[in-house]
This record gives C-alpha cells, structure tokens and sequence, in this order.
C-alpha cells in the first residue's frame, strides 16, 4: 500500500485498504459496541411508548447512520489529537493517524464531515437525539481527550458520560420522556459499568499509559487503590438493577445478578490470581457482562409485546 504524502491519502489505495484505514480512524470497534447500546436504548423507548418496530423504520435508521458517523467522528478528533501518546504505546502504535496514512487534513475533513452529516441524521430522527449526539462528542473531545485524559486520574469517570450518551441518542430518537426511569436505569448502568472496565484495561495497560505519560488510576494511585474503587462501582452497578425495575424485573434481576458475579469474582480473584491475570479476566467478563444484558433488553423490548 502506497504511504501517505503531504497531508493526503493515497488515490491509488486499493479500496479495501482505504476501507481499513478509514475505519481505524474512526475506531469501528468502538462505534460497533456503542451501536449495540444506542439500540437497545431505542428498543426500551420502542417498548415503554407501544410503538411497533416497522412503524419507526425511518427513525430507526436515522439513528443508527447519526449514530455511526457521530461516534466515528469523536474516535477521530481522539486520534488526531493523541497522535503523539499513541506512537509510545503497543496497541495504538498502529494507527493511521500515527503511522501518516492520515494525514492532519485528512483527519479533520473526516472527523468534521462525520460530525456534521451524523448530527444532521439524528435531528431528523429526533432533535432531542441530536443533543444527546453532540454532548457525547463534544464530552468525549473536550473534557475528555483535550482536557482530563493527560491531566487528572478522574480521566476515566469523565469520559463514561461521553460513554454514557449512546443509550439516551437511541431513547431520544424514540421518546422525550426523560424522566422515565428506563431511561435513566440504562443511563446509570452505562455510566458505572465504565468504570471497572476500563479500569481493567488500564492495570492490563499499565506500562504502556505509564511510559505515554497518562495518569490512569493504576499508574497513580497503584493497584490496590483500583481495586477498592472498582469494587465500589460495582456495588454501585448492582444498586443499579433496581431501576430497572419498573421496566422489567426480569432485567433488573439479571443485571443484579450479573453484577453480583463479576464483584465476587473481583474479590476471589484478586487474592489468589496475579494482579494482570485477575485484571484480564475482569476485563473479559465485563464484556459478558454488558453483551448479556444490552440483548436481553433488545430481546425483551422487541419479544415481549408479541405475547
């Protein structure tokens, strides 16, 4: 693949290789996992109004392309801003935005035109979606990236309400009751769940965000310290369940469950496993953990009104 030069991609790039590029740049692992939780905030909506699926197709789409681009473009303002940490660490080394297959220009005509044509998708699926879009990106930009990420240990609370937002874009495409508590039921278990996720990431990281010079929780503070604040974020995720309560009990008990399992694992695992083995498989099960209970929302927001 020919390399980037002066600030422009390649037209000569084979298409699937452009494809690759440009989906690295605007981190489509990320957009994928938050797809997956934009819908089920769109299906509880769905549930909670009465609304059949096929009636809100347009709206439905609407969210999801606002979706795609608006996540795509924080992913991009974040790669362009931290080219210079991402070039010391193993596994964002890689990057387009670091290797030059994307230049600065580049980036930015990205990141702006994907901003702009995904809040557009999503004020016309809802204008109340299209504030809850721009405050995820405009979190994940300023107060995130630009401003916490390299200055504060609390770096990681900040960006879980950047993280937080894509379950309100797909309630909002839907629904303007905000005072729902399904609507805030998912919105906290997003937000808190964050916490003890990338926390795990970070112990498993934590040389490489040493050497980059982040100041995550584990690199500061030690891992004895991450340990006790994810413990309360999961006691947290478990007080939790009870908003989801009026929505569905059987949700309710799951994520109670759920969160019940991944604290005693915590606890057993942190005293009998080495520190990075006991963060990998609290990384692996708050994956389980969050892909469990996003599609058993999905799955009951959309089955149970058949019956």
């Amino acid at each position: 693949m020919q390399r980037v030069q002066n600030n422009r991609l390649s037209l000569e790039m084979p298409t699937k290789s452009f494809i690759h590029v440009l989906f690295d740049t605007i981190k489509i692992g990320i957009i994928k996992s938050n797809l997956i939780a934009m819908f089920a905030g769109l299906c509880m909506a769905l549930y909670v109004e009465g609304v059949p699926f096929f009636d809100k197709i347009g709206t439905i789409i609407l969210a999801a392309v606002g979706s795609f681009l608006v996540i795509g473009s924080a992913g991009a303002f974040n790669n362009l801003y931290d080219r210079d940490i991402d070039s010391i660490m193993e596994r964002t080394k890689g990057r387009p935005t670091v290797t030059g297959r994307v230049g600065t220009a580049n980036g930015l005509f990205i990141a702006i035109w994907t901003a702009v044509l995904g809040l557009i998708a999503l004020y016309f699926a809802s204008p109340l979606a299209a504030v809850f879009g721009f405050l995820g990106l405009f979190l994940y930009v300023v107060p995130y990236t630009i401003w916490t990420k390299r200055t504060t240990i609390y770096n990681t609370e900040v960006g879980s309400l950047s993280g937080a937002m894509p379950p309100l874009i797909g309630w909002a495409a839907i629904s303007s009751d905000l005072t729902h508590s399904g609507a805030l039921a998912i919105f906290m278990m997003m937000l808190v769940w964050q916490m003890p996720h990338f926390y795990a990431i970070a112990i498993r990281r934590m040389e490489e965000y040493r050497a980059a010079g982040i100041p995550m929780l584990p690199v500061v503070k030690g891992i004895r310290r991450t340990y006790v604040q994810m413990n309360v974020y999961l006691v947290a995720l478990l007080l939790s369940s009870a908003l989801f309560w009026p929505f569905s009990p059987v949700i309710a008990i799951s994520n109670a469950v759920l969160s019940v399992w991944w604290l005693a694992m915590s606890v057993s695992g942190y005293r009998r496993k080495p520190e990075k083995k006991w963060a990998n498989a609290m990384f692996v099960f708050s994956l389980f953990h969050i892909t469990i209970l996003m599609l058993g929302i999905i799955g009951f927001s959309l089955i149970r009104p058949l019956f």
